[in-house]
């Protein structure tokens, strides 16, 4: 018998939701299999400490299209994705919460659109109504949104929107790590994807309690330290940290010889002026960023050269444009 390759992968990543995911699987489905389109449900439990797990098992019995994965314990987010990801087998991969905040029947619509756009390589969701309290939810997202916009460049309203659409070949080679998972729209336009955000509906949570809190906030800062260096620096650590060293060098340089002239010429004592060891301090970190920016250059060489990756990325020749053709039909040519 043949097996039927899916079109499309939902991925969902499941912490505590046992009481959302009878509705969840069963409102993909309704979404996705009037659609036209083959898809399979991949839900993937993070070390769930309530019943998910065994729901997920027993929903799976009747549906075919559910591909439950079980994580022995709680990775988080970016974990439990990056799973999906690697047992989706779908060309598009869809992301969504299993909280049933965003609504599985907009998918449909999303694939349309990326099937009328072969120029978009993904599409956000922005949650433009969302059902969450103003002063806990909204403002900070605000926030964040615009400072994540502006650190990488990738301007949309709405980075926390799990709702998203991927081709395959865009996430074929990430790894996610950390709190990585909302960075992915900049990650992927790293690589020369082509995103849109499009408006989608939002829901309050009926079951269950959210899993964000501040301390998420600072992994997410880190995160967003991360991702600045690796989309400005990652193939060339040395402008990086060889600037900064060279600018502390020449400043702790500077001091050392004003001090030495100091000494030699005008005959000051200068051995117990903090200057001094100002100067020496300075001319030392300078010297070690510069060793970091060397070894950081050596690395990336021994991370593209034995594994033979590439450092770019070659996009599809684009279809040839049609010669308009005269009125005996022949094409016209310039001669």
């Amino acid at each position: 018998m043949r097996v039927v390759e899916p079109q499309v992968s939902v991925v969902i990543p499941v912490y505590n939701e046992e009481e959302n995911l009878p509705d969840l699987v069963d409102r993909v489905g309704m979404a996705l299999e009037p659609s036209g389109h083959t898809f399979e449900l991949i839900c993937i439990d993070d070390g769930s400490r309530d019943d998910s797990a065994a729901v997920l098992a027993q929903l799976a019995e009747s549906r075919a299209w559910l591909k439950p994965l079980y994580l022995i314990r709680n990775y988080g987010q970016s974990a439990a994705l990056q799973a999906g990801f690697d047992a989706a087998r779908g060309q598009i991969i869809c992301t969504l919460d299993g909280d049933l905040q965003n609504d599985p029947a907009d998918i449909p619509g999303l694939l349309q659109l990326l099937d009328e756009r072969p120029d978009v390589d993904v599409i956000s969701g922005w949650r433009k109504d969302r059902q969450d309290r103003t002063l806990s939810r909204k403002i900070p997202s605000v926030i964040a949104n615009g400072i994540i916009s502006r650190v990488t460049g990738v301007r949309l309203h709405d980075y926390g929107c799990a709702l998203k659409l991927y081709r395959s070949q865009v996430i074929g080679d990430l790894k996610l790590y950390g709190e990585l998972h909302r960075f992915i729209p900049a990650l992927a336009a790293e690589v020369g994807a082509n995103i849109i955000e499009v408006p989608v509906r939002h829901h309050a949570r009926t079951h269950g309690k959210s899993k964000y809190g501040i301390d998420r906030t600072f992994r997410v800062i880190l995160d967003l330290l991360w991702i600045k260096f690796f989309i400005r620096f990652l193939h060339r650590p040395m402008q990086a940290f060889g600037g900064v060293g060279l600018g502390m060098l020449f400043i702790g340089l500077t001091i050392l010889g004003w001090l030495t002239f100091d000494k030699l010429v005008l005959h000051h004592d200068i051995g117990g002026r903090p200057l001094l060891l100002l100067g020496v301090l300075l001319a030392l970190i300078g010297v070690q960023f510069v060793a970091t920016g060397v070894l950081g250059e050596l690395l990336t060489r021994i991370y593209h050269e034995p594994e033979g990756r590439p450092q770019y990325v070659l996009r599809p020749a684009p279809r040839a444009r049609r010669r308009p053709r005269s009125a005996d039909g022949a094409s016209r040519t310039s001669g």
